[in-house]
């Protein structure tokens, strides 16, 4: 059995997989959960049990947060070495063209290999909306052409309603029925949503315009559902796609 983690900038999401998959298509989780940063420790009932046989690991959340992963899988497993997914010139099929590849953030790398992996030769623009959202552009053939990073949705409401004087608190019900509000929740709901939206269009639009090939636009995270019904373009919904790329990476090689 397979333990993937992806250490977020927020929670820490993790799957299991058998090691006798099928070679084509996702993977079939076989236990799956999701804590924040502070309820780490209660994942070491979950996993103590497990018959854990390797760990692969993609870490954005620091050194603190990577450092108490790897005390409690300590006390859960004994004689397996963690192994830390970082971005790299090239891996499981797809190409870093990064100017400096090793600068690329694990996650969004991880999340482009998932992407390619599910949706082969085909030219993606790769959302994954959390804490920051990552607007990331991948060729047909599989190059990493590079992307952008933005504040997430809940992160934009909360610095308007934290550092703006008067403004409510709206980053937990965030919802818009029409692009000018009457109303200041509102207001500052549609304002967020839309730029959101606006990057991910200006960005479809962009890559449509480079590529020769169709363009599918693949979206993951919590906040997704937010905005997939404000594209107006199609989109393909996938959960947990770093973990989907940990595990195409897991599949292509014993070692990282």
């Amino acid at each position: 059995m397979i333990l993937l983690i992806d250490a977020g900038n927020t929670r820490i999401k993790w799957a299991t997989v058998g090691r006798a998959q099928a070679p084509a298509g996702g993977p079939i989780w076989l236990q799956q959960g999701s804590v924040s940063h502070a309820d780490l420790p209660a994942l070491k009932p979950a996993w103590a049990v497990l018959p854990i046989s390797r760990i692969v690991v993609s870490n954005v959340a620091g050194e603190q947060i990577g450092h108490a992963l790897e005390a409690l899988l300590a006390g859960c497993v004994t004689g397996i070495k963690l192994e830390r997914f970082t971005a790299t010139g090239e891996r499981a099929g797809v190409k870093n063209a990064y100017r400096q590849p090793t600068q690329l953030g694990c996650d969004r790398f991880a999340s482009a290999i998932g992407a390619h992996a599910l949706f082969p030769l085909r030219a993606l623009l790769v959302v994954t909306c959390g804490t920051a959202t990552t607007i990331d552009a991948v060729s047909h053939d599989g190059t990493f052409i590079g992307g952008m990073i933005l504040p997430g949705l809940q992160l934009m409401a909360q610095s308007l309603a934290k550092n703006t004087a008067q403004l409510p608190q709206v980053a937990e019900s965030l919802g818009v029925q029409q692009l000018f509000a009457d109303n200041t929740d509102q207001a500052i709901a549609s304002g967020c949503i839309n730029a959101q939206v606006g990057a991910i269009l200006r960005a479809h639009e962009t890559l449509v315009k480079m590529q020769h090939h169709p363009v599918s636009c693949i979206i993951s995270g919590g906040a997704a559902p937010y905005l997939t019904a404000h594209l107006g373009i199609a989109c393909e919904h996938v959960d947990n796609l770093v973990l989907t790329g940990l595990f195409i990476v897991a599949k292509s090689t014993a070692t990282l």
